[in-house]
């Protein structure tokens, strides 16, 4: 990083101090390298450990930057693509699925689920999945499956958890898939997605809804949650969720 102060500018200085520091960090910096610390920071920029405090929690709120405690601030991978594009239409849990089961339970859904799914007061298998990249959680998932969509699963084989919730995958791609149909909303994290996601409650979140079609009926609902510091949108026509290429070493 460069040792010239910075200049009267119109903007906040807290502002423009986060174009030069996000700009060191794709110039300098490595992913996962740990930032000098707060104090030699604003030395080196001349200005108050305030206005440097500010900018590094706007690149951090815009993904640049990770902050965590008994670590330090470090330079963080890439974001993590959604893509809502036009491409094949699979079932969740197929071969290309990057998802990992966590659990899978017995429950009566959320009422807008319940209506979406046509399923009344009825249980539904809800299976629970993660998302990791660059060992960090990225995203959480909800995918509520009808009973009716996977007739012949056996209690017997895998009765709960994780290997529960492959099985309900497994049954779920016996049917023939005819479409899927995304809708994205921006949220903020509740208390069981914060701690899941490694956030604060509140957090800025990405809620992408799919719903499965087959036998022209609802056959699946899956409620993703996304790290809104982590992701971003993108309308290509690979479907499914990509990682960004970006670069290998540096910040994007």
């Amino acid at each position: 990083m460069g040792t010239t102060q910075l200049e009267s500018v119109p903007e906040p200085k807290y502002w423009h101090l986060k174009t030069v520091l996000s700009q060191a960090l794709d110039s300098e910096f490595s992913v996962g390298e740990i930032l000098p610390n707060e104090r030699d920071l604003a030395a080196r920029f001349g200005v108050a450990r305030a206005t440097l405090r500010q900018a590094l929690e706007q690149l951090e709120l815009e993904g640049r930057l990770q902050r965590r405690r008994g670590v330090g601030t470090t330079v963080a991978p890439p974001r993590m693509g959604v893509s809502l594009g036009t491409g094949p239409h699979t079932w969740p849990g197929g071969p290309e699925d990057a998802w990992q089961p966590v659990d899978c339970s017995a429950a009566v859904p959320p009422a807008a689920v319940a209506d979406a799914l046509g399923t009344g007061d009825e249980p539904v298998h809800i299976v629970r999945r993660s998302r990791v990249s660059a060992g960090r959680p990225v995203a959480a998932e909800l995918l509520y499956v009808p009973q009716s969509s996977v007739p012949e699963l056996s209690a017997i084989d895998a009765p709960s958890g994780a290997a529960r919730a492959r099985a309900v995958l497994r049954e779920l791609q016996r049917a023939e898939l005819e479409r899927q149909e995304n809708a994205v909303e921006l949220g903020s994290a509740g208390a069981d997605d914060a701690k899941e996601l490694d956030r604060l409650p509140g957090a800025p979140v990405l809620v992408v809804t799919t719903r499965f079609v087959a036998a022209g009926r609802t056959a699946a609902l899956s409620v993703a949650t996304y790290r809104a510091d982590t992701c971003r949108l993108t309308f290509g026509d690979a479907g499914g969720v990509e990682i960004d290429a970006g670069a290998q070493r540096r910040a994007s």
